[in-house]
C-alpha cells in the first residue's frame, strides 16, 4: 500500500464531524460529552436540550441536578454534568469559544483531543485529534507503534501528513475506525489495507 491517505480519500471523499452544532459552545460541550460514548447518543440527547435552552445564559441557569437529569442517557453523567456547568459558567464570561489553547485547557473535562477537534472545526486550525478510533487505526496500519501514547500518535500523524488537511485526515480516520476498522469484529473483507494490517492474523 503506497498511500494510505489516497485510499481513505476514495472510501470517504467528504469527511465530516458527526457531532452536529449550530453554535461554537455546542460543539465544545458535545466533544467533552462524547468521551466513552457515541456521537449518535450525544446528538440525540443534546440537540433537543440546545433547542430548549438556546443560550449560555439559559444553560447556566440550570441547576447541577437538572443538568445531571438531562445528561443521564450519555453515561458518567454526574462527572460530565459538573464539567458541563463549569464550561458554561466560564464561557458565559466571554460569550465565545476562543481560539486559545491555554484558555481551553483550563476548562473542566477539556483535554488535548477535545481542543484539537474544536479548534480544527471552528477555526480551521491544522490539528489532528487522536481519539480511540484514530489511535486504533493508526496502530493497525503501522503509522504508529502499539506502545505509542495518543500524543505520540498525534505527533506521528502530524509529521507524516504535514502537507495535508489534518481536519479531514482526522475525520477520515474516525469514520474508517467507526464503521470499517472497528474495535471488535472489524469488516476486514471490505478493507483495502488488509495486506498491511498489523492485526490481520489475530482473532479480532
Amino acid at each position: 500500500m503506497n498511500n494510505i491517505l489516497d485510499e481513505l480519500k476514495k472510501m470517504i471523499p467528504n469527511p465530516k464531524c458527526e457531532l452536529t452544532y449550530n453554535k461554537d459552545y455546542e460543539l465544545l460541550l458535545k466533544v467533552m460529552l462524547s468521551a466513552r460514548t457515541t456521537d449518535r447518543i450525544v446528538n440525540k440527547t443534546m440537540d433537543p436540550i440546545f433547542i430548549k435552552y438556546d443560550s449560555l445564559e439559559k444553560l447556566n441557569n440550570l441547576s447541577l441536578k437538572e443538568v445531571e437529569n438531562l445528561l443521564k442517557p450519555i453515561g458518567t453523567y454526574k462527572v460530565k454534568a459538573k464539567n458541563f456547568k463549569g464550561i458554561v459558567s466560564s464561557l458565559l464570561k466571554i460569550n465565545k469559544v476562543p481560539n486559545n489553547e491555554e484558555y481551553l485547557l483550563t476548562l473542566p473535562g477539556v483535554g488535548r483531543k477535545t481542543i484539537n477537534v474544536v479548534l480544527s472545526n471552528l477555526y480551521d486550525e491544522q490539528r489532528v485529534a487522536v481519539d480511540t478510533h484514530v489511535e486504533r487505526v493508526s496502530k493497525r496500519l503501522g503509522i504508529a507503534s502499539k506502545k505509542d501514547s495518543p500524543l505520540d500518535v498525534e505527533i506521528k500523524l502530524t509529521k507524516k501528513y504535514k502537507n495535508e488537511n489534518l481536519k479531514d485526515l482526522h475525520n477520515r480516520l474516525v469514520l474508517f475506525g467507526r464503521y470499517t476498522c472497528t474495535s471488535k469484529k472489524p469488516k476486514c473483507t471490505n478493507c483495502p489495507f488488509i495486506d498491511i494490517c498489523k492485526e490481520k492474523n489475530k482473532n479480532l
